[in-house]
């Protein structure tokens, strides 16, 4: 379920749940992107965002034979980020839902829809430092044949990288970790054939 999407936020940034006094950002290590806003919880930072866009058509890192695959949909991302007692980033959460979701074949037009939803905590092993993050992602995610209305890929479950992008476990149904660590393509055979017919 990892993709890269390029975060042009053509945004609507919205506020965060009021808990407390507004706390610095100046004072978080490291600090927040301004799109959030933060509130001091007892000694702790819990600062937090939701954002909403639309991802226009986008080439992916996925292809079938013959074409690359363009991605589109809407987004929206809930954000919240966790500092400990003395500022420093300890955990960062990213509620992730797409609709209005779908692969298409830029040679013909055709298209697959999909439905997306994710989470997506990550843990600081060392307290104020990024790069020491350990992801843990869970979620799913559906491609339905608009012809046939039969599922033709799906993902369900949990993956756990190291700071390196070292892939330390997974469960479930994976298509990214088949296609991307494991080099099976054969799992894009039915959302490929749905785009080339």
């Amino acid at each position: 379920m990892t993709r890269s999407h390029p975060i042009t936020i053509a945004a609507v940034v919205l506020g965060a749940l009021a808990l407390a006094p507004a706390a610095s950002a100046a004072d978080l290590n490291p600090p927040p992107p301004d799109f959030y806003t933060c509130k001091a919880t007892g000694a702790h930072t819990i600062c937090r965002a939701t954002v909403r866009f639309h991802e226009d058509p986008s080439v992916t890192d996925v292809a079938c034979p013959g074409f690359a695959i363009t991605d589109q949909g809407d987004v929206m991302q809930r954000f919240t980020r966790r500092y400990d007692a003395d500022g420093n980033f300890v955990k960062r959460i990213r509620h992730e839902t797409w609709t209005n979701a779908f692969w298409s074949n830029p040679l013909n037009g055709n298209t697959v829809p999909y439905t997306q939803r994710t989470i997506v905590v990550d843990r600081a092993t060392v307290p104020g430092d990024l790069d020491s993050i350990v992801e843990t992602q869970t979620g799913q995610s559906t491609f339905t044949d608009p012809v046939t209305h039969g599922k033709v890929m799906k993902q369900a479950g949990r993956t756990v990288t190291a700071p390196d992008g070292t892939l330390l476990s997974e469960s479930g149904q994976q298509w990214t970790v088949d296609l991307f660590v494991l080099g099976d393509s054969s799992v894009l055979d039915g959302v490929c054939a749905a785009l080339a017919r």
